[in-house]
């Protein structure tokens, strides 16, 4: 196999960070959302808890989106 090619492959399998990322997102806005809706008065308070998840969640999109460049250009 040639070097380039392994190097495209093991990118396009760091990539798939970034799709678990988006998962992710979607499930902890919309467990959010849900909560909110049952309890409208308790969702002022979780809104930083909300806010750290989707940092915490998108940093690590953003990590492997590093690892997907650092594969493909060294």
């Amino acid at each position: 196999m040639d070097v380039e090619a392994a190097q495209a492959i093991g990118a396009g399998i760091a990539c798939l960070g970034m799709g678990g990322a988006g998962i992710g997102l979607g499930h902890i806005f919309g467990n959010y959302l849900a909560g909110a809706l049952r309890n409208p008065s308790a969702a002022d308070s979780q809104f930083g808890r909300l806010i750290f998840g989707f940092a915490v969640t998108e940093a690590l999109g953003i990590f492997s989106l590093l690892v997907a460049l650092l594969l493909l250009f060294t």
